[in-house]
């Protein structure tokens, strides 16, 4: 029963630290890079119509966010969970990817960004947590 509750709280924490990286990313972006004047990303309907007139810097965040948030939320959850750390890792990656999804149903976007963002930014970084907490795991095996 322990087992089965270290892994719930490894899937709640791995969404909730890789959610709030992603965000924080997000936020961050906007203020290093901002939008061109008239286009307001706090707006659906204005991000829907304007999406297409952003340029390429305006897309490093969000990628970046996508990418990092996918990948520390799927080490966390690797890292906590009581067994099989990379199934859990590539857990947290989908539920990223369905959101990602999400995201270009209801925004779009220029279709080089959905591409890179939906190819890279999800799966091969929960694998790549996957690969980094499994090696973790099999370095701290004391030697017999």
């Amino acid at each position: 029963m322990k087992r089965i509750l270290q892994n719930i709280l490894a899937v709640f924490v791995g969404l909730m630290i890789g959610s709030v990286v992603n965000m924080g990313l997000v936020l961050i972006g906007g203020l290093l890079i901002p939008n061109p004047p008239g286009i307001d990303t706090a707006d659906l309907t204005n991000l829907q119509e304007n999406i297409k007139l952003l340029p390429p810097q305006n897309f490093v965040f969000p990628f970046l966010a996508h990418a990092l948030g996918t990948l520390s939320g799927a080490a966390l959850a690797a890292r906590i969970a009581a067994s099989h750390p990379m199934t859990f890792a590539i857990l947290i990656a989908f539920f990223f990817l369905a959101g990602g999804i999400s995201m270009v149903i209801m925004v779009g976007g220029p279709l080089w960004f959905i591409g890179l963002d939906l190819l890279v930014a999800y799966i091969p970084m929960g694998v790549l947590a996957g690969k980094l907490c499994q090696r973790d795991a099999l370095e701290t095996i004391p030697d017999e």
